[in-house]
């Protein structure tokens, strides 16, 4: 049997002009690229959750750890990372307003939503900034064994988080770092920590008052606190002080978690801050009346929809690194 071909315009089944779904092509395009960022982030935090279950007796306390507040001195647990996402999802809010004010051709709502959802995104940028920061620069310190382990340092009296300053001594010893101006030989290294192990396990002995808490969780999901003995034997374990987070070694606990912060909350913020600097552009276009020429503000609403994307995706982040 023959099949016939029509090449009439009615007998078209793709001419190029009608719109899948009732999408533009740009829209559709936006689609494309958010389903196929969405499964990255997927394959990201599934990669994560493997990790925190294989290790979860060794993984940090999130309550324990994003405790920090801009210009306040205090263990507020989670309450900055709360008002970060409250931040993004607000400026989810205005991004919904001005796309509505765009199908409406009200251009100075426009703008003013805009200007809004730019300074939220702003925000938490900064924000992130600031909390990468003081993940990296830490609070407490802490020794690390030759296993690789983690020792944090607790006051017997109250259970509290102590710092290395609170019992750490000097001794007089030379410790200097490389000099490029010393010697024919020079070799780079990183800055030394506040304190040697000596000095630390020095003002362990003398201060009855500190113990020892171990990675490890106990029955009741908290870390294993050792007696004064265990403390004191532990601590010739230690190979070295450990200042803060990096991608090899993390005051807080497993180095996998200091990764997966770094390369998720950064990949994420890689994220708002294109978003950030689009919605910028497209700011300005608004200004100076591209898209009241075209007789359209699409392009804000294909942005919008890249905004609640990032939004969404913070949800997720936000779920599994801090409340999980």
């Amino acid at each position: 049997m023959e099949s016939t071909v029509t090449t009439g315009t009615e007998g078209r089944v793709w001419g190029g002009g009608n719109r899948p779904l009732g999408a533009s092509y740009g829209k559709l395009m936006m689609w494309f690229f958010i389903v196929s960022d969405a499964l990255t982030f997927s394959g990201f935090l599934a990669s994560y959750g493997f990790s925190r279950f294989k290790f979860i007796e060794t993984w940090p306390i999130a309550d324990e750890v994003f405790t920090h507040v801009p210009f306040f001195h205090g263990n507020f647990p989670m309450y900055y990372v709360a008002f970060m996402t409250f931040i993004l999802i607000m400026s989810s809010v205005t991004m919904v307003l001005a796309v509505d004010a765009g199908h409406r051709m009200m251009k100075n709502r426009v703008i003013l939503y805009m200007f809004l959802t730019i300074i939220g995104g702003a925000i938490f940028v900064g924000s992130q900034a600031w909390e990468w920061a003081t993940f990296i620069r830490g609070d407490y310190g802490a020794v690390e064994t030759r296993g690789g382990r983690i020792l944090q340092f607790v006051k017997a009296d109250t259970g509290e988080r102590a710092a290395l300053a609170d019992f750490a001594v000097s001794l007089p010893e030379t410790r200097e770092a490389h000099q490029s101006s010393k010697g024919l030989w020079f070799e780079s290294e990183g800055s030394l920590p506040s304190y040697s192990l000596e000095e630390v396990a020095e003002g362990l002995r003398a201060n009855p008052n500190i113990l020892i808490r171990t990675e490890q969780l106990n029955e009741a999901g908290e870390k294993t606190v050792l007696n004064r003995e265990e403390s004191l034997q532990k601590i010739k374990d230690g190979r070295l002080v450990v200042e803060g987070a990096n991608l090899i070694r993390n005051e807080y606990g497993s180095r996998l978690f200091a990764d997966f912060f770094f390369f998720i909350t950064g990949f994420h913020g890689f994220h708002v801050f294109s978003g950030v600097v689009i919605n910028v552009i497209i700011f300005f276009n608004i200004i100076l009346g591209t898209y009241e020429r075209r007789g359209h503000y699409e392009m804000v609403e294909k942005v919008g929809l890249y905004w609640h994307f990032v939004d969404l995706v913070w949800v997720f982040v936000f779920t599994f690194f801090y409340l999980v």
